[in-house]
This record gives structure tokens, C-alpha cells and sequence, in this order.
């Protein structure tokens, strides 16, 4: 006889309840979608697709006609004169690095105008380590936001200094409790640096935001973007990676970056992972589109578990992550438990706290993925600090997301009757 996972009838009730009240609000993804896939497409049909292109090289990659045709459909797709695709970048943080180093040298200031950068990044910047911009007499300033939103005439007066060369924008929240921008913010913030600072190069970081509007950061004014191929534009396929899209001068320099000075995009073997790259690429407007509906439902159920989450789950969404403060380590725990239990890889794993390179706190995490690490599948994760806000995201499939939430629910339960 066949099984089901283990949820009690109150918790599907509660489900039921949930998905009742935010179907409304899957209409404008499914537009959202619908549009991104027309995109997609376009450029598929734009650049001549064919099955010789995912043929894989190996060596040093040259003439690796696949990887660089998906260089021009990531340039066509997000409005850049060029784009920079690699298995090579190990994470979205090794992207964002080589990017921010495309438009400074010593001397130069780098000036974040959504506080500071995300934790993985803030090595990269201020840290204490070899190959830092700190280390190479890089300087650094930032703005802070303001009630949760950029500090306009505060970054008006910051980017007038002569020596910021680049502007920085996080476009998600991070770890930090705060808002993801839109696009329009972002392109607000760009009006404004260009008004005082034409030089600066204006770069934002893309991570979890690709396809969840119909518009992205470089058709507002961003000179430059990178992310992971394991969030979102990877479709749940890429095995690893990250992308760099922008100017063209940017984009070589930052290829600099990457391998070596005067080598740059022209190496790089692909090993047979084309297919994968063009495949989830393909797949990644609508497997946002599954993530975004998963983050709808989980702040529906939390909701009425009575925690306060963000964004609430009729507000838009600029990207897939969603956060629920738990305020004490043990629902935040329960949770976590809750979403690896109803995980197609290592449902069985119990995740406990641990010292994750890059962070100051111990994080725990639930990511029982079929990639590891990739926060387009259903995952969750939170540094263990006060308020103890969790920060989930992804979901292949919305089916399989609302399952992973009510086992979470589920847990969270039996954590409040004892």
C-alpha cells in the first residue's frame, strides 16, 4: 500500500485554509512568468540553439562554441552587451567578487548604498585576507538604508566623492532584516548616482531576484549584475556556477578576475555540463515561479502560527526568499527539521548548527538538495542570533514546497504543546 508523509489532518487543515486564501495571488507570478519564458525563448531563437552546442570541451576550452553562445542569450535575456557564464565560479560570492573588482584599483572607493554587504561578500571588501580590496589599498564607504529603503539624498551626497569608482546594490535582504528592492528602486538609486557620479560603474547583486519581475537591474541603469547558477537561473539543473552580465569592458575585466589577466573567457572548459546550463536556463522562469508560490504559502502558514513574517504573502515579491522570526532558537530549529524532513535528498539528516565558513555566527541550515547548496530547491537556513530569523526559499516544484512547509508546521506544533 502506498504511504504519504506523516501530517495530521489539523496541519492539512490549516494547509487547506492557507492555499485558499492566497490563490489570488498566483496570478500575477504566472503572468510574471509567462513573460520571462517569452524572453527566454527569444533569445534561444535569436542565437540558433541546436543540439551541437551542448557538446562539452575539456583543457583549456578554447573555441568552446556552447559556453559561448550561452554568453550572448544571458547578455540578450537580461539587456547587457555581454555576459560571462561559468561552471568556474564556485558560488555567487566568487561572481560578485570578480565583478567588483572589474571597475576599481588601488586607490578607488567602493561605496555600498544598502549598508553593508551580504556576509560572504564583506570578506571580500573589508576582510582581513589576501586578495581583499582592503588589502590592495581598495577603500570602502557605505550608506545605510533608511526605514528599510535606500537613503537617496544620503547616497546623493556619498557618490559625488571623485573617488568612488563603483556603487554597489544588494538587491535581497541577506541575512539582514530589511526589505529586497524592486527594480524600480534599483532604478531610482541609479537616477541618482548618474546625476552625480556619471564615472562610477553602478553594480547590483542579482542573487535570488532573476525572473521574479518582468525587468532586470541592467534595463534600469545597473552597469553590471552577477548571481549563482544555483539560484535562480539555473532552473534547478546547473550543478554549479555563476553568471556576470553587463558593459563589455566590465564583463572582460571581471573574466580577468576569474582566470588570469589577458586570458579572461577565452579558457574554461564546460566538461559535457552545457546541456544543463541551456536546460535550466530554459526552466528557470518557471521554476522561480514554483519558488515564489512556495514563499506565498509558507508566510500564509506561519502567519497563522503566529509569526511575523516578510514579506506577508499578499505584498509583492522582488525575490524568493522568504523570512519568519521565530524569536528563540527552538521553533527556528523545529523548522529548519520540518523542511529537511521533506527533502527528496537526506530527509533523514537532523541539521544542527555549525561554524559555515564566511560567517560569524554558527548557521543552521536545511537543504537536503539534489545539488548541494542550491537555494532554488526547497531550503532553509539562519544564523543562530537574536531574533532568530529564519530565511527560507526555493521549492522545485510548489507541491513538493507545500509539503516541506506543512512537515515544518507540523514540527512546529508538537515544539509549542510541550
Amino acid at each position: 500500500m502506498s504511504e504519504y508523509l506523516k501530517i495530521s489532518e489539523e496541519i492539512r487543515a490549516l494547509g487547506a485554509e492557507a492555499e485558499r486564501e492566497i490563490r489570488p495571488y498566483f496570478s500575477r507570478i504566472e503572468e510574471i512568468c509567462d513573460r520571462n519564458t517569452e524572453k527566454v525563448l527569444a533569445a534561444f531563437a535569436k542565437n540558433r540553439v541546436s543540439d551541437n552546442l551542448f557538446a562539452g570541451t575539456t583543457g583549456y576550452g578554447y573555441d568552446d562554441y556552447g559556453r559561448d553562445t550561452l554568453d550572448k542569450i544571458y547578455a540578450d535575456i537580461f539587456g547587457t552587451e555581454a555576459a560571462l557564464v561559468r561552471i568556474g565560479f564556485v558560488n555567487g560570492t566568487h561572481a560578485l567578487s570578480c565583478a567588483m573588482f572589474s571597475a576599481v584599483k588601488t586607490g578607488d572607493t567602493v561605496l555600498s548604498v544598502t549598508g553593508p554587504a551580504y556576509d560572504t561578500l564583506q570578506n571580500t571588501i573589508t576582510g582581513d585576507y589576501c586578495g581583499s580590496m582592503k588589502s590592495y589599498g581598495i577603500g570602502y564607504k557605505q550608506v545605510d538604508l533608511k526605514d528599510g529603503v535606500p537613503d537617496l539624498s544620503a547616497i546623493r551626497e556619498a557618490a559625488g566623492d571623485e573617488n568612488v569608482k563603483l556603487v554597489f546594490i544588494q538587491r535581497s535582504r541577506g541575512y539582514a532584516v530589511r526589505k529586497t528592492l524592486s527594480v524600480e528602486e534599483i532604478g531610482k538609486v541609479c537616477e541618482v548616482v548618474r546625476e552625480v557620479n556619471p564615472c562610477a560603474a553602478i553594480m547590483v547583486d542579482n542573487c535570488y531576484g532573476e525572473f521574479t519581475e518582468e525587468i532586470e537591474p541592467t534595463q534600469v541603469g545597473a552597469d553590471i549584475i552577477a548571481g549563482s547558477l544555483i539560484k535562480n537561473p539555473g532552473g534547478g539543473l546547473a550543478p554549479t556556477g555563476g553568471y556576470i552580465a553587463g558593459r563589455r569592458d566590465l564583463v572582460e575585466n571581471a573574466s580577468y578576475k576569474l582566470t588570469a589577466p589577458g586570458i579572461g573567457g577565452e579558457c574554461g572548459c564546460t566538461m559535457g555540463q552545457n546541456r544543463l546550463l541551456f536546460q535550466g536556463l530554459f526552466m528557470a522562469p518557471h521554476i522561480t515561479a514554483q519558488a515564489l508560490k512556495t514563499a506565498i504559502f509558507c508566510a500564509k502558514v506561519m502567519e497563522k502560527l503566529g509569526y511575523e513574517v516578510s514579506p506577508k504573502a499578499e505584498e509583492p515579491r522582488y525575490d524568493i526568499i522568504q523570512t519568519i522570526a521565530f524569536g528563540k532558537p527552538e521553533p527556528l530549529r523545529r523548522f529548519c527539521e520540518g523542511i529537511q524532513s521533506g527533502a527528496p535528498v537526506d530527509s533523514f539528516v537532523t541539521p544542527e548548527p555549525w561554524a559555515m565558513p564566511g560567517y560569524d555566527d554558527p548557521v543552521i541550515m536545511a537543504a537536503g538538495a539534489f545539488v548541494q547548496g542550491a537555494s532554488i530547491e526547497l531550503s532553509a537556513d539562519a544564523p543562530m542570533r537574536e531574533p532568530y530569523v529564519c530565511y527560507m526559499q526555493g521549492g522545485l516544484t510548489y507541491s513538493s514546497g507545500k509539503a516541506g512547509i506543512l512537515l515544518a508546521a507540523e514540527r512546529i506544533k508538537a515544539e509549542l504543546q510541550n
